[in-house]
């Protein structure tokens, strides 16, 4: 296709365009909503450019009200479309797409401390696109599974990252821990640490993180999975605890800002965590995704922070619920991967040209909990685990309640106790 254009651009952009004329709404409405400029949405749907990140392409959908299937099917082709990219990302015409459609790549946050806030990170390609990214996924680069054994050397990266290329063919900054941490054994499920605490404080490079390879029966393991630690289900359902007083907490962000938002103030999730998991083989064969198991790093008692809202008060919040939804209760003694109801159970196949994302909700009240995620797999004689985890360190999930807590009013300029803000 002309101006480098591929197939799977062309039916990205297709379906952009049918959400758009069925909303009846104008591009300029559009691109007003969404802030970024007309002549970019114009590209997007017309096949030119396909985002960098998908969170620009979400919020459009769900302005067009895109029903769940079509956020699904939407998510689908654009990694595909980002897929087929190739260079096509560089020079002044990305740089222009970078400020009109909010690459995070030019932005640098402030904190309430007056501190410039780690940039959300570059953006991802492929190369043999280790790590994808689903809903509203924040420029985070591509980096390589890595293997946990094989004497390659673990400390920078390099020798054992599997094609962990960057925008460019710039090499990434960094790459997921190559084993899990010394914590995990096979009885950490049962036996969970309880004392040490663990740092709040995620990294701010990006959303998406990739798995890193536990254990392989033969090399290179040959699916990837994007991951995304801190995806909303809904802004109204999102909360976050913090060790700061309200006039130390900067205004909610939208969801692709979470991450530098999380790391700027030292947040957790709070009572829930949501991931997003996009898991695509890196061949044409096909790969077994067998299932999901929870590993327990450590429970203590909920953290006695403030609660943060980051949904505004009378603003209705929508989303339908994702195709492969599932939920870990990790108050349980044994936290386990359980389909929601109505929803198809592991195992699930994929490869290079039919990924899959699944989405999992994790719930806590009674305690302050540090976890991790195993994905085993398998095609043909080959098997294995994945370790998902957050750039090396375990997910990080904390109970509520009786915390003291607080939500930002829609045009207010300060946190206030939550309902304080509503009429009677």
């Amino acid at each position: 296709m002309g101006g480098g254009r591929t197939v799977a651009a062309a039916q990205f952009a297709e379906l952009l365009r049918d959400l758009k004329d069925r909303s009846g709404l104008s591009y300029g409405t559009l691109a007003k909503r969404l802030h970024m400029s007309t002549s970019t949405l114009h590209r997007y749907c017309n096949g030119d450019a396909v985002p960098t990140d998908y969170a620009p392409v979400e919020r459009l959908a769900r302005l067009c009200k895109a029903s769940p299937e079509e956020l699904v099917e939407l998510h689908r082709r654009w990694v595909l479309a980002d897929a087929g990219r190739g260079k096509k990302g560089s020079g002044p015409a990305a740089a222009e797409e970078a400020q009109t459609a909010g690459d995070p790549a030019v932005v640098t946050d402030v904190t309430p401390d007056g501190v410039p806030a780690p940039p959300v990170g570059g953006r991802r390609r492929r190369a043999v696109l280790a790590g994808i990214a689903a809903l509203a996924v924040v420029g985070a680069v591509v980096l390589g599974v890595q293997l946990s054994g094989g004497g390659g050397d673990r400390g920078d990266g390099a020798a054992s990252s599997v094609q962990g290329k960057a925008a460019g063919g710039a090499t990434p900054s960094g790459s997921a821990s190559a084993s899990a941490p010394p914590s995990v054994s096979p009885s950490a499920s049962t036996s969970p640490s309880v004392s040490g605490t663990p740092s709040p404080s995620p990294s701010a490079s990006g959303q998406e993180r990739p798995g890193a390879a536990v254990e392989d029966s033969s090399g290179t393991p040959p699916l990837t999975v994007g991951i995304r630690p801190y995806a909303w289900e809904s802004p109204c359902d999102q909360r976050y605890l913090i060790d700061r007083e309200p006039g130390r907490v900067s205004p909610p962000p939208v969801e692709q800002d979470a991450p530098a938002w999380v790391a700027a103030h030292g947040a957790v999730p709070s009572g829930k965590q949501f991931l997003e998991l996009t898991v695509q083989g890196t061949g044409e064969e096909t790969v077994v995704v067998d299932g999901l198991k929870v590993r327990m790093i450590q429970k203590r008692s909920p953290l006695a922070w403030s609660d943060y809202a980051m949904g505004y008060p009378g603003v209705g919040c929508g989303g339908g619920v994702p195709t492969r939804y599932f939920t870990v209760a990790l108050d349980a003694v044994r936290p386990a991967v359980v389909p929601e109801a109505g929803h198809a159970d592991f195992p699930f196949k994929v490869s290079e040209s039919d990924p899959e994302v699944y989405y999992v909700s994790a719930d806590a009240s009674a305690y302050d909990v540090s976890w991790t995620l195993e994905l085993s797999w398998s095609s043909g004689s080959r098997h294995g685990t994945l370790l998902l985890d957050d750039e090396g360190r375990p997910f990080r999930t904390s109970g509520n309640n009786g915390r003291p807590a607080y939500e930002f009013p829609l045009g207010g300029n300060a946190w206030q106790r939550a309902g304080s803000s509503q009429t009677p």
